[in-house]
């Protein structure tokens, strides 16, 4: 087995989730990327395309390897996009949304090779009839939002044997922290691993200290609705199981955050934000008030997470890792 090795012309099948809003910024998509891995920006959830084409030139100040943009399709993307192809960049991430032969065509067309993340197999059907790169299949043990209710170990078989000899990399998300979730994931046909709340708990990722000593803090995380009703119906999350979090767990379907009061400020994007009780907003660096009460976004793998470390070290464990327990397993069945 050698699917440590690259996939979408990258290193290694290392792939850093589009985290947000405003967590995954230049210095750690470019440290991703410097190590050998896809890092992806996450594209801001409203049109503007200055500040776009802005974070797309900075991260190029930080690497010459190439990267890539998240986009959700469920908020305006149209000009954010349109800077995305322009710029050229390695790959488009879409998520939550119609990833449509028209969108694949016009990325392709620039040269932009592109990723849906889906949750079902239906989904991922229908992404492979659109002509897509590779497919991150997300099963419901990650963290922030989560579109679909089957596991990993569940779906990526089925979606593996559906690509079947295509060469269409399925790369596999949801609670994988390190080495060995890497090497299951190998296991059930993926040719790579997408993580989210590892690199949230870097030190080159925009969450704000709070938000990321929790992450090493905590073991239990839980779905939940509760968070951001009305800016995002429709969109349930893990989250991590904090004190707040328990005390709200049980708000009625028709209460949301829009008669809560504000509870603290962030700038996002470039964008000052007032942030009120129960808004799906996780606290960046720049997040003042009260953090303890915001959504904190986490897979059920977050137990696993016991330190900060820097973007390019999760890098090269999760390489360097997969290879060890490979060789060794792969002794071990040959002396059997």
């Amino acid at each position: 087995m050698g699917g440590w090795r690259g996939i979408l012309g990258f290193e290694y099948g290392i792939v850093q989730a589009p985290l947000g809003p405003d967590i995954s910024g230049p210095e750690l998509v470019a440290a991703v990327a410097n190590a050998g891995g896809l890092g992806f920006i996450r594209a801001p959830d409203w049109e503007c395309p200055d500040y776009m084409r802005g974070l797309i030139q900075k991260t190029r100040t930080m690497t010459d390897k190439p990267f890539g943009v998240g986009v959700v399709l469920a908020f305006p993307y149209q000009q954010n996009l349109k800077v995305i192809l322009d710029e050229k960049v390695g790959v488009l991430q879409v998520y939550w949304g119609d990833c449509s032969k028209e969108l694949v065509d016009e990325a392709h067309q620039a040269g932009v090779k592109v990723v849906p993340q889906v949750g079902s197999f239906e989904e991922a059907k229908k992404a492979v009839n659109v002509g897509v790169d590779a497919i991150i299949v997300q099963g419901r043990e990650a963290g922030g939002h989560i579109i679909g209710q089957e596991s990993v170990i569940a779906l990526v078989p089925r979606v593996v044997d559906l690509i079947g000899e295509r060469d269409i990399p399925v790369i596999a998300a949801g609670g994988i922290v390190d080495s060995r979730g890497y090497v299951a994931a190998l296991a059930l046909g993926a040719r790579g691993v997408c993580l989210g709340t590892r690199f949230v708990a870097t030190e080159e990722s925009y969450a704000h200290p709070t938000y990321k000593r929790k992450l090493v803090e905590s073991d239990k995380t839980e779905y939940t609705n509760i968070f951001g009703r009305a800016r995002w119906p429709g969109a349930p999350q893990r989250v991590l199981k904090t004190p707040f979090f328990n005390d709200w767990s049980s708000l009625p379907e028709n209460k949301n955050e829009v008669d809560q009061p504000v509870i603290g400020c962030s700038t996002i994007n470039g964008v000052e934000k007032e942030i009120r009780r129960l808004a799906g907003t996780v606290p960046n660096f720049t997040t003042t008030g009260d953090i303890q009460s915001m959504a904190m976004y986490a897979g059920q793998g977050v137990g696993l997470i016991k330190e900060i470390l820097p973007a390019g070290e999760v890098v090269k464990r999760l390489v360097e890792g997969a290879k060890l327990l490979i060789h060794r397993e792969f002794n071990n069945f040959g002396q059997a």
